[in-house]
């Protein structure tokens, strides 16, 4: 399957800021700003989280809960980065994969590790969270070999020996990788369930107009002047324009490029692989997805951007209120729906 990994942070920038293409809002820090007098305020939050630049907007009247808002929201996504991060050494996924089994695994990754597991058997093996082995050959190859074409077929087929999701033994109290040398990431769907359990627990609190964008964008309720939230979408060509602008109200957004995080100049070696081949898959420019939930949103970003468009049409039929926009390399956008 393909997916993002790294055992550094993340530092790609998929999307433009949903708050500033939206609302014009200052996005350092803290800031407040009133909306046409209308009773309520945004306070906004801009930082790093999940290793990338990320951004909370909540409309309310009540300017101190959302400061608290805030930071409930920040010690939970810390919480959760405690557990999937790839880059904190001490983490459970990064212990998981340094000894092969993780006792008493918490209810997080239980969850992420059976929601990507139902996504690689819907996706024919296309969304595979054990590419880890992957990742770690094509930059230790690069690091040395920075002109090259890329990896070997030997040294591929010996990294895709270790390359499969069903090989994760889970269970409530424990989880456990079947084969030395297998390693996990879930970079691929990880800032989805992330950015859900944020908007979730603002959502639960009361909020109706948010946006979470932590990695992926959730939108809970529409822009408080009535009118959907709109957010730009980088071009894959050129990631300092803007290719299309999209609109949501209680959705969220999920792109996936090539671009994102390149081993090679050109870019034909980058973080999103085709387990089948163990090469970086070249089958489009972006797929951004639009759905209900960002954890979906995420991982099918990713997945779609593997498989051909027939098999990406199957896959979404199984997610209502689902669509992707997928560029193809000739620049011509194709639209999926389920």
């Amino acid at each position: 399957m393909p997916i993002l990994s790294s055992s550094r942070p993340l530092t790609r920038r998929r999307v433009l800021g949903i708050v500033a293409a939206a609302a014009g809002l200052p996005l350092a820090g803290y800031g407040v700003s009133a909306l046409g007098g209308r009773r309520g305020e945004f306070i906004t939050w801009s930082g790093a989280a999940l290793g990338a630049e990320s951004s909370l907007a909540l409309w309310h009247a009540d300017v101190a809960l959302s400061r608290r808002m805030i930071q409930a929201s920040l010690v939970e996504i810390a919480r959760l980065e405690r557990v999937f991060s790839l880059f904190d050494p001490e983490s459970e996924l990064s212990r998981l994969n340094r000894d092969g089994a993780l006792p008493n695994p918490s209810a997080e990754l239980v969850e992420l590790l059976d929601v990507s597991r139902r996504l690689g058997d819907a996706s024919g093996g296309a969304f595979d969270v054990t590419v880890q082995p992957l990742w770690t050959l094509y930059e230790r190859h690069f690091a040395a070999n920075p002109a090259s074409a890329g990896p070997s077929e030997t040294e591929i087929a010996e990294a895709r020996a270790r390359v499969d999701y069903r090989r994760i033994d889970l269970d409530r109290k424990q989880v456990r990788l079947a084969a030395k040398g297998m390693g996990v990431t879930l970079n691929g769907i990880a800032q989805g369930f992330i950015t859900d359990r944020v908007a979730d627990m603002l959502r639960d609190a009361g909020y109706e107009h948010v946006v979470a964008e932590l990695g992926e964008i959730r939108a809970i309720g529409d822009h408080p002047e009535g009118r959907p939230w709109r957010m730009g979408i980088k071009d894959p060509l050129d990631p300092t324009r803007v290719a299309r602008t999209v609109e949501i109200a209680n959705q969220a957004v999920a792109v996936s490029g090539g671009y994102g995080s390149r081993f090679d100049a050109e870019g034909r070696n980058h973080h999103i692989f085709d387990p089948a081949t163990g090469r970086s898959a070249n089958r489009y420019l972006d797929v951004t997805v639009i759905g209900p939930r960002a954890t979906a949103a995420d991982g099918l970003s990713t997945a779609l951007y593997v498989v051909d468009e027939t098999t990406g049409a199957r896959m979404l039929a199984g997610h209502p209120g689902t669509r992707a926009l997928i560029t193809r390399p000739d620049g011509r956008l194709v639209t999926l729906s389920a």
